[in-house]
């Protein structure tokens, strides 16, 4: 089985209420988690963009200058609108965040990501 986060996330920006039922970026923290689960208890282990996106929430406390105990979503929502102002944000951070890594590597999920 070939799971590609960064795909998955893309298809949920085209078609948020698809995936999500409605345009919430709390929606999408929710769905994530559930992907996680469901991954580990079918014994999948990580992918490399799994392993990555955990990143994400260091990222965004360094970038919103927020320290906390609070997730990578409330930081988001705490500086947004409403819900779907700040899943409309997420994708921005998300994108931002993988340009921001250097490496040829981390170059091409971030090329990979803007093509999707």
């Amino acid at each position: 089985m070939n799971l590609d986060l960064y795909e998955l996330l893309s298809k949920i920006k085209q078609q948020p209420s698809l995936y999500l039922g409605k345009r919430s970026l709390s929606h999408l923290h929710v769905f994530l988690d559930g992907y996680t689960f469901a991954c580990r208890q079918l014994d999948i282990p990580p992918t490399e963009q799994e392993k990555k996106f955990e990143e994400f929430q260091e990222w965004i406390e360094i970038r919103f200058n927020q320290v906390s105990t609070q997730s990578w979503s409330r930081i988001i929502l705490f500086y947004a609108e409403d819900e779907a102002a700040a899943l409309n944000r997420f994708f921005e951070l998300f994108e931002e965040f993988l340009s921001s890594h250097d490496g040829s590597k981390n170059s091409n999920e971030a090329n990979k990501w803007e093509q999707l």
